[in-house]
């Protein structure tokens, strides 16, 4: 059957919260630390996807444009 609690093992909500806000601290100490990494990474993304979509776009352009000639009679 189950043991009464007594008031060594009970846990307040105190207790509760506080474990909670050190556990938070610790991990939004680390997301504060890789915050720039991220950045950089997703800056450097972006500007290689440009990159690509304009290459991309100026050879489909190239591949149905048309040359037009005009001679003066």
């Amino acid at each position: 059957m189950a043991k009464a609690t007594t008031d060594a093992q009970h846990i307040s909500p105190d207790d509760l919260e506080n474990k909670l806000k050190a556990l938070q601290g610790d991990i939004q100490g680390k997301v504060d630390d890789q915050k720039s990494t991220i950045a950089t990474a997703a800056a450097a993304g972006g500007v290689v996807l440009l990159l690509i979509f304009f290459l991309l776009g100026k050879r489909s352009g190239k591949k149905r444009s048309a040359v037009v000639e005009i001679r003066r009679i």
